[in-house]
C-alpha cells in the first residue's frame, strides 16, 4: 500500500461485499471467503479502493449474520479465521483494502453472555449486559413501552420468568446496555482483535442506536413523510442519541494504536445533517454514510440541497462527504428511479414505491447517478451488483422470502431479499458462474431468467455496458486530479439542470429536466452516461468534461 499525502479513506472507493451473495466458493449456494478471495482480480480491474464486507461471524443466521453469536469466529458457511487471515493478506497485494461489518447494537440470543443472562434469571449481573426489564400491568403483562422492532411487531419479548428483554430488531437479537462498562470494554477488544488480523476498519451497524433513553419512555408521535419537512430533529428515546459519540470517542483511540490509517464508516441514520456531521467530528469516527443522499428523489432541487448541506456540515467538522444510492437494505437505485415518482422517503420508515416500473427509465437514471455520485467530492460506496445495473427482484415468490421482515410483518412487507439475490458472473443460466460448475446445491435465493444479459462477463468490452461505464469512471477518478476529496463550484444552470466545476479542469452536469440541455464551452468530453448528439445532453443523462 503506497502512503499518499490524504487518508485514504477521504476519497476512496469502497465496493460493498454482501457475502451470501457475491461468490460461492464450495458448492453450497451460498457465497463464502472463497468466493470472494476469487474475484479479487475482478474487483481489481474495477478499480475499487477496499471492500466492505457484511458479517462473517459466527451465527445462526436468524438475520443473515447480524445476530452474532461469537465476534471473533468466522461461521463455518463463510469459512474460517485462517481463510479470513489470507483474504486480508490477498486483498492487500491487490491494493484492496478490508473493512468487515461490526455489530455493537446486539448480539444473536445463543450468544455466551445472553444464554448466561437467561440461566441467572432477574436481578442478576449477567442481565444488567442486557436491556431487561419487568412489564407494566398487574401482573408486568404489559410491555415496558411501546416500542416496535424494525422487523415489524414488539421490541420487547417476555420470558418464563416474567421478565422482558429489549430487541429493535429480531427476537433472536437481544440488545446490548451500553452503559455497562463490560460491554464498552469487549467490543474494544473486539476492535483489537480483527485490528491486529489487518482489517483496515469497520463498519458499524446501526451505529445511531446504541444508547436508549434510560427511562425508557413511549415512542414520540410518527412522521408523516408526506407533510413534514425534511431535516428536522426529533429527540428519539433510542435512536442518535447524544451519549452515543463517547463510545465512538474511545473506538477512535483503539484504532489510532495501529499504524495505516485505520478507519471507521458509521451506518448511522440520522435526521439533519448537523446531527449526521456530529459522527465524524475529529475526536470520533472518520466517515458516515450519507442516507439523505440515497433516499432523496430524482429532482434538481432536492438533489442539490441534500449534496449542499452534507458538504456544508461535514466540511464543518473537517470529514469528508460519504455518497451512497444503493446497499443490502434498500431497494437497489434503478428500480427506485424506474418510476414515475422516484420521491425522497425518510430514516426509519419503509419505502413504497409507487406505479409500475420501467426499467429502461431507471437504468438511465442510475447512469447518470453514477457519474454525479463519483464525481462529489469525498468518496463513495458501491454496492455489489450495482456496476452491472442490476434491478430490485420484485417478483421473488413467496415460499423463497427469507428476510425475517416478512415474518414479523405478518407477511405485509416482503422485506430485503429483492437486492440480495446473488449476482451473476457469466454464462446464460443461473447459476450464472456465482457457483462453480456441478455445483451441487442451487443459490440460496433464485436468479432471474432475463440476467443473462447482466452478467459480468456479457458485460466485459461492450463500451455501452453499465460495467464499463464504471471501470471508466474509475479509472478517470483515480487518474483526474479534480477528482476525489476537495470541493466544488456550482455553475449557471437552468431548472432542471444540475453543474458544477472542480478544479483543476473538471465539469460535471447533470440532465434531470425533459429538454435537451447544450452543453457549455469544454474542450473535451471525459465521459457520458449515454450518447451525446448535437452538442447536446439528453435528459436524464450526465457527461464529465474537461474546461
Amino acid at each position: 500500500m503506497s502512503p499518499t499525502t490524504a487518508p485514504w479513506w477521504r476519497s476512496a472507493v469502497i465496493y460493498q461485499v454482501y457475502i451470501r451473495s457475491f461468490a460461492d466458493g464450495n458448492g453450497d449456494g451460498v457465497g463464502d471467503i472463497a468466493g470472494i478471495r476469487s474475484r479479487l482480480p475482478y474487483l481489481k480491474s474495477l478499480g475499487v479502493d477496499a471492500i466492505w464486507i457484511n458479517p462473517w461471524y459466527k451465527s445462526p443466521m436468524a438475520d443473515h449474520g447480524y445476530d452474532v453469536a461469537d465476534f471473533r469466529e468466522i461461521d463455518p458457511l463463510f469459512g474460517t479465521v485462517a481463510e479470513a487471515e489470507r483474504l486480508i493478506e490477498e486483498a492487500h497485494a491487490h491494493g484492496i483494502r478490508v473493512i468487515p461489518d461490526i455489530v455493537p447494537n446486539h448480539t444473536s440470543d445463543r450468544h455466551a453472555w445472553f444464554r448466561a443472562a437467561l440461566a441467572a434469571g432477574p436481578g442478576s449481573p449477567e442481565r444488567e449486559r442486557y436491556v431487561f426489564r419487568d412489564g407494566r400491568g398487574e401482573d408486568g403483562s404489559v410491555p415496558p413501552n411501546d416500542w416496535v422492532s424494525c422487523f415489524g411487531g414488539p421490541a420487547w419479548t417476555r420470558l418464563p420468568d416474567g421478565q422482558w428483554y429489549l430487541h429493535l430488531f429480531a427476537p433472536e437479537q437481544p440488545d446490548l446496555n451500553w452503559q455497562h462498562p463490560e460491554v464498552r470494554a469487549e467490543f474494544e477488544s473486539i476492535l483489537r482483535f480483527w485490528f491486529s488480523r489487518g482489517v483496515d476498519g469497520f463498519r458499524i451497524d446501526v451505529a445511531h442506536g446504541l444508547i436508549k433513553h434510560p427511562e425508557l419512555p413511549d415512542l414520540p408521535p410518527r412522521r408523516d413523510p408526506d407533510t413534514e419537512q425534511p431535516w428536522q430533529h426529533v429527540d428519539h428515546p433510542h435512536w442518535d442519541r447524544d451519549e452515543v459519540h463517547d463510545i465512538y470517542r474511545a473506538w477512535r483511540k483503539v484504532a489510532d494504536e495501529f499504524p495505516g490509517d485505520r478507519s471507521f464508516v458509521a451506518e448511522a441514520w440520522a435526521d439533519t445533517p448537523e446531527r449526521l456531521a456530529a459522527y465524524v467530528r475529529p475526536d470520533g469516527l472518520h466517515t458516515a454514510f450519507n442516507f439523505d443522499f440515497l433516499m432523496s428523489s430524482w429532482h434538481p432541487k432536492d438533489l442539490r440541497e441534500v449534496i449542499d448541506g452534507s458538504l456544508e456540515m461535514l466540511g464543518a467538522v473537517g470529514a469528508p462527504a460519504t455518497w451512497v444510492l444503493s446497499n443490502h437494505d434498500v431497494v437497489r437505485h434503478p428500480s427506485r428511479y424506474g418510476r414515475k415518482a422516484a420521491k425522497r422517503w425518510v430514516a426509519n420508515e419503509t419505502y413504497v414505491p409507487e406505479g409500475p416500473l420501467d426499467l429502461e427509465l431507471g437504468t438511465r437514471r442510475a447512469r447518470a447517478a453514477a457519474l454525479l455520485m463519483l464525481s462529489l467530492p469525498g468518496g463513495a460506496y458501491i454496492y455489489q451488483g450495482e456496476e452491472l445495473g442490476l434491478p430490485e427482484v420484485e417478483d421473488l415468490p413467496e415460499a423463497v422470502l427469507q428476510d425475517p421482515v416478512w415474518e414479523r410483518s405478518g407477511h405485509t412487507d416482503r422485506g430485503r431479499d429483492g437486492c440480495r439475490v446473488p449476482i451473476p458472473w457469466s454464462g446464460t443460466a443461473t447459476p450464472y458462474g456465482f457457483s462453480p460448475d456441478g455445483a451441487g446445491a442451487a443459490p440460496w435465493l433464485p436468479q432471474p431468467a432475463d440476467w443473462a444479459a447482466r452478467t459480468m462477463a456479457g458485460q466485459s468490452g461492450d463500451e455501452t455496458s453499465m460495467l464499463e461505464l464504471y471501470r471508466t469512471a474509475l479509472r478517470l477518478r483515480r487518474e483526474h486530479p479534480a477528482l476525489g476529496d476537495g470541493s466544488l463550484t456550482w455553475l449557471d444552470a437552468p431548472e432542471g439542470v444540475l453543474a458544477f466545476g472542480r478544479d483543476p479542469g473538471f465539469v460535471c452536469v447533470v440532465n434531470l429536466s425533459a429538454e435537451p440541455y447544450p452543453l457549455p464551452a469544454h474542450t473535451s468530453v471525459l465521459l457520458a452516461s449515454g450518447p451525446v448528439e448535437g452538442g447536446a445532453l439528453a435528459p436524464d443523462q450526465a457527461v464529465w468534461l474537461t474546461v
